[in-house]
């Protein structure tokens, strides 16, 4: 297929930001003014799930219709998946719209997933190890940092103390292939041109939409959904069942927590998502261009500039770790 006028091979526009920022709707709107076809794919780690809908905030039949959706519901609550696998699938469907003759825009906030892809980070592809990580979670976690410093000194750069699951995950590719993660964390440039566009809000009015969605899936089912998920017999301990809001809910249905102090929890537990994925994605970082999601103006102008002109932002310059932070969804 011959490819549009003005629209260079293998480009690639991320438009990220934390949680209710307005991603979805300003990628919607920005392929509407391009004048390319394009495509979005999914860079949040829990869209990828099916059934989970109203909780991950998944993009809407209409804006799926104005724009195409790829890696959204594609595997079960209780399939094996991370990052290693995420960036197969994210690297095949970039292909395949290049080769179709469409621009991706890659939408999320999943910083993990956003950086890995487009700084080439190599990423093990070791599956979670259940009796493992069953042995490692039964130790004290003083042991296990102690252990893992003794292993990837360098993870104390990386990894916070507290955070258990991490520790855990980097200790189960030691396990598996004889390298701690550190070793992992190395680069390869991509073979494609890429431009970041940040969506940016103060912290007032970002707590504000949050706790605006949140009561709107509240008022659209969010328990009946984690019922159902519930009642087709998904485990309240799976991975994608801690997520914010679900973890909660499953409270409240087992007559742990009230409504209100679900609704509260969820509130307060997406603030502290958004504050953590601010941490992937800064302010201060150079290669991402901060708008206010409602500028679609500007965001076309920079995007056309970049699609016409072959700006590029070079992944090789950047030294491993900027604009790195912890990262509640994904894991390496």
């Amino acid at each position: 297929m011959l490819r549009p006028a003005g629209l260079p091979n293998k480009k690639l526009i991320a438009i990220v930001g934390p949680t209710a920022s307005g991603k979805t709707a300003l990628a919607v709107h920005l392929a509407a003014r391009l004048g390319v076809p394009c495509e979005a794919i999914n860079a949040d780690s829990r869209q990828v799930y099916r059934y989970m809908d109203i909780g991950t905030a998944k993009p809407t039949a209409a804006e799926r219709a104005a724009l195409p959706h790829q890696l959204i519901d594609i595997v079960y609550l209780d399939d094996p998946f991370g990052l290693a696998t995420w960036l197969d699938l994210a690297n095949e469907a970039l292909e395949s719209a290049w080769g179709r003759g469409r621009l991706p825009l890659l939408v999320g906030g999943t910083g993990q997933y956003v950086w890995a892809l487009l700084e080439g980070w190599r990423v093990p592809a070791v599956p979670p190890q259940g009796d493992l990580r069953r042995e490692l979670e039964a130790r004290p976690p003083e042991d296990l940092l102690a252990e893992l410093h003794s292993i990837d000194p360098e993870s104390r750069e990386y990894i916070q103390p507290r955070n258990v699951r991490r520790i855990v995950r980097a200790l189960e590719v030691f396990y598996a292939t004889g390298k701690p993660l550190s070793h992992w964390r190395t680069k390869e440039p991509p073979s494609f041109d890429w431009l970041v566009i940040g969506a940016q809000l103060s912290r007032e009015d970002l707590y504000a939409r949050i706790d605006a969605r949140v009561d709107a899936m509240f008022a659209a089912g969010f328990v009946d959904e984690v019922r159902a998920l519930l009642e087709k017999g998904y485990a309240r301990n799976l991975p994608p069942m801690s997520s914010i809001g679900y973890g909660e809910i499953c409270e409240h249905l087992a007559g742990d927590m009230s409504l209100n102090e679900a609704i509260k929890r969820t509130k307060t537990g997406t603030h502290r998502l958004a504050r953590h994925q601010n941490a992937w994605f800064k302010q201060t970082d150079p290669r991402i261009r901060w708008l206010a999601p409602g500028d679609v103006d500007s965001a076309a102008a920079i995007a056309s500039e970049f699609v016409g002109r072959g700006l590029r932002a070079d992944p090789a310059s950047t030294p491993v770790g900027q604009g790195a932070g912890p990262d509640p969804g994904g894991e390496v």
